[in-house]
């Protein structure tokens, strides 16, 4: 090799190293700017109340900014449509949840992102499990009693839900499906009217989020039959899991991290970690357990299997139970 020849390979080398090196730096410079935490509700809900208790110690940890931003519509999808087309680079993430990415794109595969094709899950964040409850009318003191009364009657209770396809609808799509029973669907424009009309008696049962109905079984104006995971909770240990009559049955909810699809893998590990050292400071956590959650953790892959799983099951129901977008 003449030494013109060395200088242009010397010369390349240097080129190669150089543009490699900016892509490199900007990867371990994670995070370069502020992180936003996209939560797909208005605020107030309980997802963006999990999602409010991470923003003090990532910030801290990450040494940027770390902000929630509320982007509501369209039962969840605008905001996680939102979080699939941003840059993968770990800036923008999504507090998902089980209605927004397993039920629902299960009902709408129109939905205008895929779960398991257009994120990258980080950690399963939190779980919980909603309350069967039926208004003091329904003669069924257990679920026994409650599947006792659909066969000898089929049609003759109603449950409400917070709309077509919505997490809750489908805890009594999966119900009815292991049971064999039928009942009549009421669907509501949200929670807050289904309750009500179930306090009047208007409907006769609903499979909805603990912190909503328990304070009215407290008070003696509802009954809690079951919790829909596959243990009771800790927050209220003496009303059995679903599952102890039913086996198999669980309608866990859920809210997880996730970035946008080929976001890279260090920048998700990065992630997870402050995450989860965020949970597992004591304020936290407890504050977590007060919502009627079971903190989460785990590592990206424990989380990506979870909702393999979890899309599954749902995309199941949604066929074998033939429920119809509205």
């Amino acid at each position: 090799m003449n030494d013109a020849m060395k200088r242009r390979t010397v010369l390349a080398a240097a080129a190669g190293v150089l543009g490699a090196a900016p892509g490199a730096r900007a990867q371990a410079a994670f995070p370069a700017r502020q992180v936003q935490i996209v939560v797909p509700f208005p605020p107030g809900g309980a997802t963006d109340l999990m999602a409010r208790l991470l923003v003090e110690p990532m910030t801290r940890s990450l040494g940027q900014s770390v902000i929630v931003e509320n982007r509501a519509g369209a039962t969840g999808a605008i905001g996680a449509q939102a979080v699939a087309r941003a840059p993968a680079d770990g800036h923008t993430i999504l507090m998902g949840t089980a209605s927004v990415n397993s039920v629902l794109t299960a009902v709408r595969p129109d939905v205008g992102y895929d779960t398991l094709r257009d994120f990258a899950p980080i950690l399963l964040v939190a779980s919980f499990p909603n309350m069967l409850v039926v208004h003091p009318s329904v003669p069924a003191t257990s679920i026994a009693e409650l599947v006792a009364l659909l066969r000898r009657a089929p049609d003759s209770l109603t449950f409400a839900s917070s709309g077509i396809g919505s997490s809750v609808h489908l805890a009594g799509e999966l119900f009815k499906l292991m049971t064999g029973t039928q009942m009549t669907h009421v669907p509501y424009r949200g929670s807050a009217p289904a309750v009500t009309d179930l306090l009047a008696g208007r409907v006769s049962m609903m499979f909805d989020n603990m912190t909503t109905v328990l304070p009215h079984v407290q008070r003696g104006q509802l009954r809690a039959l079951g919790v829909t995971g596959r243990e009771r909770s800790s927050m209220t240990p003496e009303v059995p899991a679903i599952a102890e009559t039913l086996a198999g049955y669980d309608a866990t909810s859920w809210v997880g991290l996730m970035a946008p699809a080929r976001t890279p893998d260090a920048v998700v590990q990065r992630l997870a970690a402050d995450a989860r050292d965020a949970l597992a400071q004591p304020v936290i956590a407890n504050r977590m357990r007060e919502l009627g959650a079971d903190i989460g953790g785990g590592s990206p892959q424990d989380f990506v299997r979870f909702l393999e799983e979890d899309v599954a099951k749902w995309r199941r129901v949604v066929r074998d139970a033939g429920v119809k977008p509205e």
